[in-house]
């Protein structure tokens, strides 16, 4: 399995903080996956982090900063729920089958309406800031490799058809996937987005 080696997380200024940067990064990841990137203010992110205006801008030096650290914790902490899931799967084909259906359930319910950060952040941030839309590449690309890998993966142990083109069914799965969270901001049901996932198996027959 590949691994992502690229840290875009920031440099924090000056004595390090007081506070628990983890927790603190997880309330700010709620408040921009519900709000957005634009309607978020600092005041309620602020608030939700449980700390002072004052101790934002020094450790984060603006909105942007806590948006780009919580950006790389996100994607820190689902490849690693992901890396965790796709370890059960006996078989290529049944890892993809994990991988997919772990977005399945992720576009439903209220963690489903909350949608993606990486996603959203794609549509929301990327064409007009280059930072973002480096990280968001990033993380596509990633998650694009891991999907074409397991497919060579597949064919290399007799999982996956041999006659399967490795790099479109990448990237179908992957617009997949990532359709999956928007659609799920929708308020969809969990054997809803399942069948759809179990749809996109049939790709790889």
């Amino acid at each position: 399995m590949t691994t992502d080696t690229q840290d875009f997380s920031p440099k924090l200024r000056g004595r390090p903080r007081e506070f628990n940067m983890d927790a603190a990064l997880d309330e700010a990841l709620r408040v921009f996956s519900e709000r957005g990137y634009y309607a978020a203010s600092i005041s309620e992110l602020t608030e939700a982090m449980g700390l002072t205006a004052g101790s934002v801008y020094k450790a984060f030096g603006d909105k942007r900063g806590v948006f780009l650290a919580a950006f790389d914790r996100y994607r820190r902490m689902r490849q690693q729920l992901i890396d965790e899931a796709l370890a059960k799967g006996p078989n290529a084909y049944e890892k993809l089958r994990i991988l997919v259906a772990f977005f399945a359930e992720a576009s439903c319910g209220e963690i489903g309406r909350r949608g993606c950060l990486v996603v959203g952040s794609a549509t929301e941030l990327a064409l007009f800031d280059k930072e973002v839309a480096s990280r968001v590449s990033v993380a596509f690309d990633f998650d694009e490799r891991r999907i074409r890998d397991l497919v060579l993966l597949g064919q290399a142990d007799g999982s996956v058809a041999k006659h399967i083109d490795p790099e479109s069914t990448a990237c179908a799965l992957l617009a997949l996937t990532k359709g999956m969270r928007v659609i799920g901001k929708t308020g969809r049901k969990t054997e809803h987005m399942l069948a759809v996932a179990e749809t996109a198996m049939k790709l790889l027959n």
